[in-house]
């Protein structure tokens, strides 16, 4: 201190309380500890991410088919729960969301209502397009030839696509008929045999819409050939099915037709036993003489020509055979009881054939 400042008083200066200045090293701790706190956010919010995204991904890795019927008005959160509980998507929530992502990207999201097949190996945005498109399961059943609309009936109960009554109901709507083109008081003859497959809840008049168009397709070949031989698609439908109802063996089908041309003309009535049997309600397979004499519009043994409609479903070849029988001059034909027949131009020499194949003589 020099002597100039020697003997005077020290001035002293008051800080205020509370108020303390922070060097550059504080400053860099408070911006160190908000930092450690974003990274950490960050962290948690990328493993939650990847945690959550998981949902969005399939529950399993080999493919296979699960069956979940959708319920009609199922929302889509509804339908989320559905698929979950069914093990086929890893949570509803994701399906929920990714519904409302893809909604807003292309447009809303539409899942069609009914028995669908899915695939748990798939992503819920996949399984959400299958959905879309419609991945039902099929059920199918066959209709051999020689059916008749009851026995259609009861194989499509038995498939699970509706009620054997009120498909025969339906086959005998004539409204409904005349709308699928046809002039005649059943569909008989008219439900093409052939192999069909169905979703559930598939209406029974596109199941019976769809037998028909089938019939309409075959028939587009040969309508030209029966109006040149002078024949209606009710004559020749009906004649195929006494045919097909009398086949055994397929290459016999043209011979029996010729059979039945060959009595029609020589003004000789038909006397075949399926069309008797068809006029039966309830027929208990046994086929007497009473039966045989009693008098109705299938009886051929008692009404002249043809019956009044088909009495089974024909397939494509017994149509042929109708266009197209071989010729001869065959009037009878009996069982051999080996699927095949033994053809006769003469009475005397069918009743001996009918002594030996029927009666062991």
């Amino acid at each position: 201190m020099s002597d100039k400042h020697k003997g005077m008083p020290m001035k002293t200066i008051k800080i205020p309380s509370g108020k303390v200045r922070t060097g550059p090293g504080a400053a860099g701790r408070v911006v160190g500890i908000v930092g450690l706190v974003v990274l950490i956010g960050l962290l948690l919010g990328f493993f939650w991410i990847i945690r959550y995204s998981q949902n969005f991904l399939a529950p399993e890795t080999t493919s296979r088919e699960v069956v979940v019927e959708i319920p009609q008005g199922y929302s889509i959160a509804q339908t989320g729960d559905l698929l979950a509980k069914a093990g086929v998507i890893r949570s509803s929530e994701a399906f929920l969301w990714a519904a409302r992502i893809r909604s807003k990207l292309r447009k809303p999201v539409n899942i069609k209502a009914g028995e669908q097949v899915v695939d748990p190996s798939l992503s819920v945005w996949e399984v959400i397009s299958s959905l879309e498109r419609g991945n039902f399961k099929f059920y199918p059943f066959t209709i051999p030839e020689g059916w008749t609309m009851r026995d259609i009936a009861g194989s499509v109960e038995r498939a699970g696509l509706g009620q054997a009554r009120e498909f025969l109901a339906l086959c005998r709507d004539k409204n409904f008929i005349g709308q699928l083109g046809f002039r005649s008081d059943s569909l008989e003859g008219y439900l093409f045999p052939e192999t069909y497959s169905f979703p559930k809840g598939t209406p029974l008049r596109s199941i019976v819409k769809a037998m028909t168009d089938h019939f309409w397709r075959v028939w587009e070949k040969y309508d030209s050939q029966a109006s040149t031989r002078g024949m209606s698609m009710g004559d020749v439908v009906t004649l195929a099915s006494i045919v097909e109802k009398e086949t055994g063996a397929a290459g016999e089908r043209p011979l029996i037709a010729s059979v039945f041309f060959n009595r029609l003309q020589k003004k000789m009535r038909l006397q075949t036993d399926p069309t008797v049997i068809y006029g039966i309600p309830d027929f208990n397979g046994n086929l007497t003489r009473a039966d045989l004499e009693t008098r109705h519009p299938y009886n051929t043994y008692v009404i002249d020509g043809l019956p009044p409609g088909p009495i089974a479903n024909p397939g494509e070849e017994a149509i042929k055979s109708v266009l197209n029988p071989a010729p001869g001059r065959y009037l009878y034909f009996v069982s051999k009881n080996d699927g095949t027949h033994h053809f006769s131009e003469t009475l005397a020499e069918h009743n001996r054939m009918v002594n030996r194949y029927q009666r062991g003589g």
